[in-house]
Parts: structure tokens; C-alpha cells; sequence
């Protein structure tokens, strides 16, 4: 399609819709949702022209806060940037009347591309894909913790995984379920997980583009609707140290784009895995430190990678190992796929699924030899490298990957790292109740 005869059938469907307004979304460097709502009488010429948005809002922080040196602040004078909607990504808001959303890609005031944008980095690598013959299918899986807004704890406590009465012990949850589905989230299964008052609600994967989209879509409206019911979703990854840590498993797998087949099973190899596959798993192994800096994007979240957690700890692979960073499930069956387990919840879906995808097609492109899998749960044996024990590691392996700053593109890796840092210093600058709960009387 051109632009005209998109431009039109978004407007098309607006109008079939019966909208009065719509969102124009920008998925933010941390996967939070930052936008505008116009009325549709005004959406066509923003979607034409542009809808003016500050530039800079990819170099803010957790806490909104500018970080100088990231390349969109001062370096541009604080200009604005344009949001073109993408027709494809338009879905219902059901729990507000009459109003659409759409996600949106982000370019300069000259209508280049920022090259930086997280949806454009994954774009770039699914393009990558393309071009070596793969459609990428992928799957976020994510667990998170509703929390009563004032009080900011748990609903409930205990260890409940599966148990009937706590799926359906908050209202919240059913209507999270329902609102989901409305919005046109597919979901597979709803249940609460390991901790009280965490819960999990799994839905179906996305090729290329519409899988990240949609967990991007996902995690903003568990918040939305948590909010309006009075309380909290929170996709922090360890908010208790004492408590269950919320993950984001990666389900990802090649489709040959000829053919149409599988392009990770081989049924004639004992494991069933091709050596696209093999190739693909070696690549996350081998570029794993730098991996994690995107899949784990803030300090709290390495409290979650530790042993006997059902969370990796070290640079590990297995079929159907529930403790190793890269798990094959399915193996030798039509559905054979990978599991990226080393993500934490707080992630953002485009830039786990940017990680994951460029470490595993640089084992392609470099035809990486995957070593055997070790025997037992992997996590359990000590010769395996330890995953970065902290964000700070992370990054220092991330900017030492030439050929991960390479494929993911060195503008945004500037980018990130700065953001990221920034944080960690402000984190660092901070003084926490467990010092002055360990040293106050003491010293």
C-alpha cells in the first residue's frame, strides 16, 4: 500500500469504529506509553503531517528526569520531534468511550527516522531477519504483582501458584482478563503465580512487529485498568526481597519465509533442533552479558537473577531446563521454539526482543558452534559463566560487544547506556532504609 491508501484506510477504520478520539502512542526507551489523544476530526491531518512531540521524551529517565549527554536534549536545542501513527497497530481503549489507540513510529522535524527509537531498533533487526530468509514469531510471557494503590502491598500473601481460589480471588483479575480481550489481546491462560498477589496472564505470540506490539499494549493497559480500579500493577521486577521476582520469558522462533516451515526444527536430528537453531542459541550465549543490559534495564532487577529462583544465574542452555537462561521448548515438535528466561518484568518488549534477536542472529550470521548441554538442572553446575550480577555490569558488557553496539545501532546504544547510567547514579546518590536499619545505632 502507498502512503495515501494507508493514510486512508486509517481513517477508514476511525470512522467504521465509530471513534471520537484516538491516542497517538510513542513507546518510550523504558516501554512506558507517553501520548497524545486528539479527536479524530484532527487525526488525519496529524497523521499526514506529523503530531509535534517533544524530542527528547527517548532520553528521559525512570523518573522523567532530562539526561544531559544522551543526544535529544541540549544537543538539539530541545526540539520537537513528529509521531506517524502505524494503521496496523490501531486497537479499541474499552474502558474509555468511543476513543482508539495507535502506537506510533518517531522521527526528527525533517522527518528522518530516529534511528534510536526502541520500536525502530527492533524494526531494523527484523528486517535483518528478512533478509536472511526468516519471519520472526515471538511471545512475552510476563508475571507482575496487583498491589492495593494505597498502601502499596500485596492484596493477599502466601505461596498460591495455580491455586482456583486465588485466580479468582480479586475482581481486578477477571477484569483484566475481559478488558484484554475486548482491546483485541488474545488471551491463552489467566492464573495467580508463585507469590501472593502476583498473577500471570499469557497470550498469544506476534509476527515480527504486532508480537512486540502487542506486549507493549498489554503491560500499559494492566496499568490503565489497575489504576482505575484503585490500584496497582506493578512490572517491577523484585519489589521484596523476601518475595517471588516477576520475570519476562522471551518466546521466539524462525519461520522460513519461502516455505513457510520451522526454520529451528530439524526432525532428523536427535534433538530435534536445525542448525539454524543451534546457531541462533549459541549467539545468545555468546553475547549474553550485553543481552542482559536491555533484558534487565534496571538496578532492581539482577535482585531476581539468582539460583533456585525458577530464574537463570548463569550463561546456560537446556531442552526443557526451567534454570538455564536459554530453554528449548517443544523440541522436535512443529512449535519447537526458545525461551529467553533471563528477562526481568520491568523490561521493555521491544528492546528484549531486540536483544535476544540480535545476539541470536549474529550466531547465525558468524555460524556459532553451540556447546552440549550440560547434564541436570544447569544452574547447578560451576563451571558455567555467571550472568552480570548487577545493571552496572551489564552495561560495561554491552559497550564492550562491538558487534552487538554494531547490529543494534550506535546511536542507541549512546543512548541507552546514558539513560541508564544516569539512573545508576542517581540510585548510587541515594541512602537506603537498610543502612540506617543496619548503622544508625551501631556506629
Amino acid at each position: 500500500m502507498t502512503a495515501a491508501e494507508k493514510l486512508e484506510a486509517f481513517m477508514a477504520k476511525l470512522e467504521d469504529g465509530g471513534y471520537e478520539y484516538v491516542r497517538f502512542e510513542l513507546p518510550d526507551l523504558h516501554g512506558t506509553a507517553r501520548a497524545k489523544t486528539v479527536p479524530v476530526s484532527k487525526a488525519e491531518s496529524f497523521a499526514r503531517k506529523g503530531l509535534n512531540f517533544y524530542g527528547g521524551i527517548l532520553a528521559l529517565d525512570t523518573a522523567s528526569m532530562v539526561v544531559p549527554g544522551s543526544g535529544l536534549h541540549e544537543e538539539r536545542n530541545y526540539a520537537d520531534s513528529k509521531l506517524f501513527p502505524d494503521p496496523a497497530s490501531l486497537t479499541p481503549v474499552p474502558w474509555r468511550e468511543r476513543t482508539a489507540r495507535v502506537v506510533c513510529d518517531v522521527t526528527f522535524q525533517d522527518e528522518a527516522p530516529i534511528e534510536a527509537a526502541p520500536r525502530r531498533v527492533l524494526a531494523r533487526l527484523l528486517d535483518r531477519a528478512a533478509g536472511l530468509g526468516f519471519n520472526v514469531l515471538m511471545g512475552h510471557e510476563f508475571e507482575f504483582f496487583l498491589l492495593d494503590a494505597e498502601t502499596k502491598e500485596p492484596f493477599f500473601e502466601g505461596l498460591h501458584i495455580f491455586n482456583v481460589v486465588r485466580n479468582e480471588y480479586l475482581p481486578l483479575a477477571e477484569a483484566l482478563v475481559d478488558l484484554l480481550r475486548a482491546m483485541g489481546i488474545d488471551i491463552i491462560t489467566a492464573n495467580c503465580e508463585y507469590a501472593g498477589s502476583q498473577y500471570e496472564i499469557v497470550f498469544g505470540p506476534g509476527l515480527g512487529l504486532a508480537g512486540a506490539d502487542k506486549a507493549y499494549a498489554f503491560k500499559n493497559a494492566c496499568k490503565e485498568i489497575a489504576h482505575r480500579h484503585g490500584a496497582i500493577a506493578s512490572f517491577m521486577t523484585k519489589p521484596w526481597s523476601d518475595k517471588a521476582g516477576s520475570g519476562c520469558h522471551l518466546h521466539v522462533s524462525l519461520w522460513n519465509r519461502e516455505t513457510g516451515a520451522n526454520a529451528f526444527l530439524d526432525p532428523a536430528d536427535e534433538s530435534g533442533l536445525s542448525a539454524t537453531a543451534r546457531a541462533f542459541i549459541a549467539g545468545q550465549l555468546a553475547h549474553a552479558p550485553a543481552m542482559m543490559a536491555l533484558a534487565n534495564p534496571t538496578a532492581n532487577c539482577y535482585h531476581r537473577l539468582k539460583p533456585h529462583t525458577f530464574a537463570p544465574s548463569n550463561v546456560s542452555w537446556g531442552i526443557e531446563d526451567r534454570t538455564a537462561l536459554v530453554r528449548v521448548k517443544g523440541a522436535g515438535d512443529e512449535s519447537e521454539h526458545i525461551e529467553m528466561r533471563g528477562g526481568g518484568a520491568a523490561s521493555n518488549p521491544y528492546l528484549i526482543a531486540a536483544a535476544t534477536l540480535a545476539a541470536g542472529l549474529l550466531g547465525i550470521e558468524r555460524q556459532l558452534e553451540l556447546a552440549p548441554e550440560v547434564a541436570g538442572p544447569s544452574e547447578n553446575d560451576p563451571a558455567l559463566p555467571k550472568l552480570p550480577q548487577s545493571l552496572a555490569e551489564a552495561l560495561d558488557g554491552l559497550e564492550a560487544d562491538a558487534a552487538m553496539r554494531g547490529i543494534l545501532g550506535e546511536d542507541f546504544v549512546k543512548l541507552f547506556t546514558t539513560v541508564k547510567r544516569f539512573e545508576l547514579a542517581r540510585f548510587r546518590a541515594h541512602v537506603t532504609d537498610w543502612e540506617r536499619d543496619e548503622y544508625l545505632e551501631i556506629h
